[in-house]
């Protein structure tokens, strides 16, 4: 199994203002499995409860894993929270590390001996215009394949993570910042399917390898496909520590982020069908505004701590919008965030101790360059839900070097520390 093996580059040094984005993830075992733009640092996640070993860690927001992981690296107890079907499936795939690796290896080289090309009709639209026709026969083969699997098991929730973490790497479409697919852009280094999919399990196997060496016996840790806004699932008051990073008033679209891989998956096939996906997550995108009213939430008492101001910019993005030919509803959009928000720290105040530290990555807003003062927002709406005290760390400037930006209004991102 030597032949497998990797290099694993273990700097763990993460200068403040990387701390809030996933590229260091990317060198770190486990982690690195599949690339998840919307996260931040694992190393930063380990220093925050690092030397606690009485920490309890929660993230209502746990996406493709990091804050579970880093605290089982830190030998801490860990529950995530993840609504997004397509991310819990790979969050809950890592944490899968832990099971035997000759057993993974040879599972995986059973599946390579048998491959076969698929006969592909009728592809759908999107993954027409992303694969050659013989990579496309190529990964259909594979994808039916794992897909004949129970995927219940975790070794076989190990090939799936395999195979979706090269449907990139084996496309000729480009990829713009933050996951999105560019069908009309071609990269120039493609891979062929076995050949992708043999070199990401060796990654897998090498970092496996050297995890268990490192923590034969790691703590408890599971992963939740569930809502953070719903009445919670957890025992009341059991964490004593949340980090996360909630979805971001951004109009950043998370159901599309994974479009590709459940397109190929055979999970969608348009884009409406990410329509159903949507309505489980946290509305951070006017795509998720169809049909939203607006009327019962301002009357809802959750809100009160910020009513006076969130009214007023919904008013001011209404009329921005109309100068924008009104395609946008950022004004809607801005509501149903923050009242979605309120409904999640009332669900953590409920599933934290008495003095919880909870940390929330975030950044402001400016749709239309109508400014939200994101941080202030949510500190006081934790107040409200009972929380004690608040207060932001900026960590780094934003929309101040990109050329096509939108608007001229400074923004910024850090950390939202709160105390329970």
């Amino acid at each position: 199994m030597t032949t497998l093996q990797v290099g694993l580059d273990l700097d763990l040094r993460t200068e403040p203002q990387n701390t809030t984005t996933f590229a260091g993830n990317l060198s770190l075992p486990v982690h690195r499995w599949f690339r998840y733009s919307a996260g931040y640092s694992a190393e930063w996640v380990e220093s925050i409860i690092d030397g606690d070993r009485s920490a309890r860690v929660l993230d209502p927001f746990v996406g493709s894993g990091t804050t579970v992981l880093a605290a089982q690296a830190r030998g801490v107890p860990a529950i995530g929270l993840e609504s997004q079907p397509f991310v819990y499936r790979v969050a809950r795939a890592k944490l899968a590390w832990q099971t035997d690796v000759r057993q993974f290896f040879h599972r995986a080289e059973e599946l390579m001996k048998a491959h076969a090309p698929a006969v592909v009709v009728a592809p759908p639209p999107l993954v027409q215009k992303c694969f050659t026709s013989g990579v496309l026969e190529d990964l259909f083969g594979l994808r039916d394949q794992i897909l004949e699997l129970d995927l219940d098991e975790p070794q076989n929730q190990l090939l799936w993570l395999a195979f979706v973490s090269v449907v990139r790497k084996t496309s000729h479409a480009g990829t713009a910042q933050w996951q999105y697919v560019l069908p009309n852009k071609t990269k120039s280094m493609v891979q062929g399917v076995l050949v992708a999919f043999r070199s990401q399990v060796a990654i897998m196997i090498a970092d496996m390898e050297a995890c268990q060496a490192k923590q034969s016996t790691p703590p408890n840790a599971s992963i939740i496909q569930a809502d953070a806004r719903q009445d919670s699932v957890l025992p009341e008051g059991w964490a004593t520590h949340v980090i996360c990073s909630p979805p971001y008033a951004n109009n950043y679209d998370y159901a599309d982020a994974t479009r590709l891989e459940q397109t190929v998956l055979g999970e969608i096939s348009s884009w409406a069908d990410l329509k159903q996906m949507r309505s489980v997550l946290v509305r951070s995108c006017s795509q998720a505004m169809t049909r939203y009213d607006t009327t019962p939430v301002f009357a809802d008492p959750i809100l009160a701590p910020i009513l006076d101001e969130l009214t007023t910019v919904h008013s001011m993005l209404a009329e921005a919008k109309v100068g924008h030919g009104g395609k946008k509803a950022y004004d809607d959009m801005v509501v149903a965030y923050f009242h979605d928000l309120a409904r999640v720290w009332r669900q953590l105040r409920s599933a934290t101790c008495r003095g919880a530290k909870v940390c929330f990555v975030v950044g402001d807003s400016a749709p239309y360059g109508v400014y939200v003062p994101v941080e202030r927002w949510l500190g006081e709406l934790a107040i409200a839900s009972g929380f004690k005290s608040w207060r932001f760390e900026k960590l780094r400037d934003r929309n101040v070097k990109w050329k096509n930006r939108k608007h001229t209004v400074p923004l910024h991102e850090g950390r939202l520390w709160v105390e329970g």
